[in-house]
């Protein structure tokens, strides 16, 4: 991030990371303050039940409330809010908060202990689980205000449309805002595919993130947020600061008329997908300009489970997401749990990296019958469909593994994938391409593997921009491989939701595109919009980049 003076008018201009584009132009509100943990005084042994029977109720009064908003919210939104509340049911951190209350440290105090304990654990293993420390000290605030009977924290509505500024904010923050009023959003913290990120562009709110100096800016200050440049203009002239947003407010609204199916000024077929986690989503997706799923996070039927769901239990759930796109293409992945997202019915033991552990396929080496079942219930939920659903593995890292999940899927008579997340597989990609029918390409994990970065820390912002030259030049040799073999290459992660990559990405071979339902139409009239040949262009000039800002740089002057 930098800040500027624009020669022009000596204005401030305070740069971060794209990640949502469009522009706004509104006054500054920061989120309201966090609950203050009063000084701890030691608990009469006699009171001590009753103070951890005052935090049990607590804990489970802020779960049941995320939960019901994860009800209420789709698509990312309702994945992480329903984590949140796994956090606040945890037994290991509801476990350790209790054994201190029984020591005599109040509920409260106990609270912020026990959360911190876990904060440090979970920063020390980094990858996936470091990004759980806002999420956790989210729940703590909300619990803690529960027992001091504070008001709830979080963000607060405004009166009138306002730019919300913060340090970072928590899912259950970000799922709940309300984009007549939060017209957009700058973090100092955070990375491109963060959380925050994830849900603005699902809420189709104009985000930049690791605004570093956001700080600066206070409260009420009249700002001019750009999403696609990634800048925010202190207190600009007002008439041309309007004129900007009427101008933005034009293209979006040439953009909401954008029809499918998605395809390049001449005529080359790119398919705009939906990433959807339930038959909710699923129908929601349906309705906007989507062709199909390209990505359906299995995990969900998994997680908040004690027991493994049975293939009868699972077949209904797939056969819901199938139904919502009759005759359409839908892309399952199979169980991608573990790291960050553990399955209470699976021992999945201590690792010291669990982001370079027992992930996603590798826990079928463990419980091989866990992703039987798991690919007999999609079987058995393809039963009768119009057509039969594209299946694909997470963490696959050679030939020999997609191999054997290919022989599993067809012989059930399912078309088999795998996900191209681990850059080896990027590297042997016609090796791979060679044993299954399809590739999709995770470019949220791709890029954090590739640099060595967790996509999570704002210190690393930088390195786990997927514009970064080397991880296009990952999707390169698989797109390149793609087009040799014939056979399909897609991309799932967040890129696909950034309408300039995803003309690079065209470029690069890509066929089709997943991404957010709210992101989609975006998507589809921006590459509408040019040509294939302009696409290839534009990646040939990002790829000569050195660096992110000017890959995008190159890619918009090579489509202008």
């Amino acid at each position: 991030m930098t800040s500027q003076q624009s020669p022009a008018r000596d204005l401030l201009v305070l740069s971060g990371t794209p990640v949502v584009p469009g522009v706004a132009y509104a006054p500054v509100m920061w989120p309201g303050a966090r609950p203050e943990v009063p000084p701890a005084v030691d608990v009469p042994e006699d009171d001590r039940d009753a103070e951890a029977a005052r935090f049990s109720s607590a804990a489970q009064t802020v779960a049941d409330r995320l939960r019901t908003r994860a009800a209420q919210a789709q698509g990312a939104a309702a994945e992480v809010l329903g984590a949140n509340a796994g956090l606040a049911s945890d037994k290991a951190w509801i476990g350790t908060t209790e054994k201190l209350i029984r020591a005599g440290t109040p509920a409260a105090n106990a609270v912020a202990a026990a959360t911190e304990q876990f904060a440090d654990m979970f920063t020390k293993l980094g990858g996936l689980m470091a990004e759980r420390v806002t999420d956790l000290r989210d729940v703590r605030d909300r619990v803690v205000a529960e027992l001091l009977g504070s008001p709830e924290p979080g963000v607060p509505v405004p009166d009138a449309p306002s730019i919300l500024l913060a340090d970072d904010l928590a899912p259950a923050d970000t799922a709940g805002l309300d984009p007549t009023l939060i017209v957009g959003i700058g973090t100092r913290l955070g990375g491109a595919t963060s959380h925050t990120a994830i849900i603005a562009r699902q809420l189709g709110i104009p985000c930049i993130v690791g605004l570093t100096q956001a700080g600066t800016v206070d409260a009420g200050t009249p700002v001019l947020l750009d999403g696609g440049a990634g800048t925010v203009t202190v207190a600009p002239d007002e008439g041309e600061a309007r004129l900007l947003v009427a101008e933005s407010e034009r293209e979006a609204a040439e953009i909401a008329r954008w029809r499918g199916p998605g395809h390049t000024s001449d005529g080359a077929a790119i398919a705009v997908l939906a990433n959807v986690q339930d038959g909710a989503t699923a129908r929601s997706a349906a309705e906007r300009q989507v062709e199909g799923v390209g990505l359906f996070r299995t995990e969900l039927a998994f997680l908040d489970r004690a027991d493994e769901p049975s293939v009868d239990e699972q077949a209904a759930l797939y056969r819901e997401v199938i139904d919502a796109f009759p005759g359409r293409k839908v892309v399952i992945r199979t169980l991608d749990a573990g790291s960050d997202k553990p399955l209470k019915f699976v021992d999945h033991g201590d690792e010291e990296n669990p982001a370079l552990g027992v992930r996603g396929i590798r826990i079928a080496e463990g419980d091989p019958g866990l992703l039987e079942r798991q690919l007999d219930a999609i079987a058995a939920a393809a039963e009768g469909a119009q057509s039969a659903p594209w299946v694909m593995a997470p963490m696959i890292a050679t030939a020999a593994e997609a191999r054997d999940f290919a022989a599993q899927c067809r012989s059930r008579g399912l078309v088999a994938g795998v996900m191209v997340e681990v850059p080896a597989v990027a590297l042997c990609a016609d090796a791979v391409l060679a044993e299954v029918d399809f590739v999709s390409i995770g470019t949220n994990d791709l890029t954090q593997y590739a640099m060595a970065a967790d996509r999570m820390s704002t210190e690393l912002a930088a390195l786990t921009d997927p514009w970064q030259p080397a991880v296009l030049r990952l999707i390169e040799l698989t797109g390149r491989a793609g087009t040799a073999a014939g056979k399909p290459v897609g991309v799932c992660g967040e890129a696909a939701a950034d309408p300039l990559l995803a003309c690079v990405l065209v470029g690069l071979g890509i066929t089709s595109l997943s991404c957010a339902a709210g992101a989609a139409a975006a998507v589809g009239a921006r590459v509408g919009g040019v040509t294939l040949q302009q696409c290839r262009w534009a990646a040939e000039a990002a790829l000569a980049a050195t660096d992110p800002q000017a890959a995008r740089e190159a890619a918009r002057s090579a489509l202008s």
